[in-house]
């Protein structure tokens, strides 16, 4: 059973761990891989990433991408979002604090920042969700 538009955006603010895929050309699939994002309902969901990574230099290829969220329990549920960048900005601690908080807790926050601060500048890249694909499998 699809999701409301309320369904979609409440799931889709839970803390899962989202798939990012981007268009890779017409001789390839989508790249795919897992990303945390960060979403709140009626908002735009954003990552973070490397400004000279390759999922950076396919999204400013193609402008857009699109986040896939799921879980199998209770019921098996999933929420893909897709739609144009609308901007693009550098990272900054009150950002990256609000993404690692929102996947990490007590220790584990101060200790992941102390790591990140090896990968480098980073940027906030927000999509404007344009298209939604939900289900509601219910008990499998």
């Amino acid at each position: 059973m699809a999701l409301t538009l309320e369904e979609r955006q409440e799931f889709l603010a839970q803390p899962h761990i989202a798939a990012l895929s981007v268009a890779e050309g017409t001789d390839r699939a989508p790249l795919t891989l897992p990303i945390w994002y960060q979403y709140k309902p009626g908002a735009e969901p954003w990552v973070l990433t490397g400004p000279d990574s390759r999922k950076m230099r396919l999204i400013n290829e193609t402008g857009r991408f699109s986040l896939m969220v799921h879980r199998t329990e209770p019921t098996v549920r999933y929420v893909t979002v897709e739609g144009p960048v609308t901007r693009i900005e550098p990272m900054t601690e009150e950002l990256h604090l609000e993404m690692v908080t929102r996947y990490l807790s007590g220790d584990k926050v101060a200790a992941y920042l102390k790591e990140a601060e090896s990968f480098g500048p980073q940027v906030a890249v927000y999509l404007k969700p344009e298209h939604w694909v939900s289900a509601d499998l219910g008990a499998v």
